[in-house]
């Protein structure tokens, strides 16, 4: 086994899980990707030599690593959950032409105070998303114009 899978195998331990295929596959395809692919295309990924995972044991696998807090949900666009084995705190810039999604770094914007909230409201955590357009879009938006 390589010293990649011994320190995947490794971390699911650490965090109490039991190191199934499936979940050693899905949490190996995400810390290997930054794109914040679905639950559909981590399956299809998955699947592409021989279809062994189906959609609900996808499902289960990422619901066990976020709940141990080895992934996190990321909503960057409305009706669609993605996931995103960086768990360290950081944004996200969403191109809107292509889709392309890159991770910002958490020193990136000023803090937020969330003690400054409202009455009645009391913040846990945020991050901010910003939607653009990327390099390879940026002269197709402005042509547009």
């Amino acid at each position: 086994m390589n010293e990649q899978a011994d320190g995947v195998i490794h971390i699911l331990k650490e965090k109490g899980l039991r190191v199934t295929p499936q979940r050693f596959a899905v949490y190996a395809y995400l810390r290997s990707r930054s794109d914040h692919p679905t639950a559909e295309q981590i399956q299809s990924a998955l699947n592409q030599n021989a279809p062994t995972s189906s959609q609900a044991t996808i499902y289960s696998a990422l619901q066990a690593l976020r709940k141990v807090g080895l992934v996190r949900e990321v909503l960057l666009e409305e009706g669609v959950c993605r996931y995103d084995a960086n768990v360290e705190p950081h944004h996200h810039f969403r191109c809107q032409s292509c889709g392309a999604i890159t991770d910002l770094p958490w020193q990136f914007f000023q803090q937020v105070d969330l003690s400054q909230l409202p009455p009645g409201l009391r913040g846990e955590a945020y991050e901010v998303t910003v939607r653009g357009w990327c390099d390879r879009c940026q002269p197709t938006h402005s042509q547009a114009k």
